[in-house]
């Protein structure tokens, strides 16, 4: 047994996702209520300029209340596979698609309290497209030599956490190319 759901209480429903208490019984017996955030899915990009540029995106993040370095990504519409997802939001954000793609694999990243699931996509081959940033989106888009988009982890400088898994999990791939 793993675990069983015995009432479960929306408390928000928003654009994004959704908020809900569910009253679970665990394997080991302990019945707990636990906030859950619903959320679609999302894919997440590292466009390769060339064998040794990334894409890197400066955001405002209103919750963090500052700018901060990512890597493209956006929510799954429904029934949107991640790739099509990708696909859109690196044109969107960057101004760039791309004719190379490869999914290095998936995260998540906060399984405490959130059942997202964010798709990793490595571009390469970009050519240029018409950005089509939406409406709360503020940023700004930055050629960065891998190498240094790494470097950025190890001093801070990179905070975010599906960038951060994001370049790791890409690392290997482009030191080989």
């Amino acid at each position: 047994m793993s675990a069983k759901v015995s009432k479960q209480i929306t408390r928000h429903q928003g654009r994004v996702f959704t908020v809900v208490t569910e009253t679970v019984t665990l394997a080991n017996g302990v019945t707990v209520d636990a906030d859950i955030l619903r959320h679609p899915g999302a894919s997440a990009i590292i466009p390769m300029y060339d064998k040794d540029t990334v894409i890197l995106i400066r955001q405002y993040r209103h919750a963090v209340g500052e700018y901060i370095w990512e890597i493209p990504a956006g929510t799954l519409i429904p029934g949107e596979l991640p790739e099509a997802c990708a696909k859109r939001e690196l044109i969107e954000e960057t101004g760039f698609s791309a004719d190379e793609w490869q999914k290095l694999g998936e995260i998540i990243p906060v399984p405490g309290y959130s059942d997202e699931r964010i798709h990793i996509f490595l571009a390469a081959g970009l050519t240029g497209a018409e950005q089509n940033l939406d409406k709360d989106e503020v940023l700004d888009v930055h050629k960065i030599k891998f190498a240094q988009a790494v470097e950025m982890i190890y001093k801070g400088e990179i905070q975010d956490a599906k960038t951060i898994a994001a370049l790791l999990m890409a690392k290997e791939f482009v030191g080989k190319s």
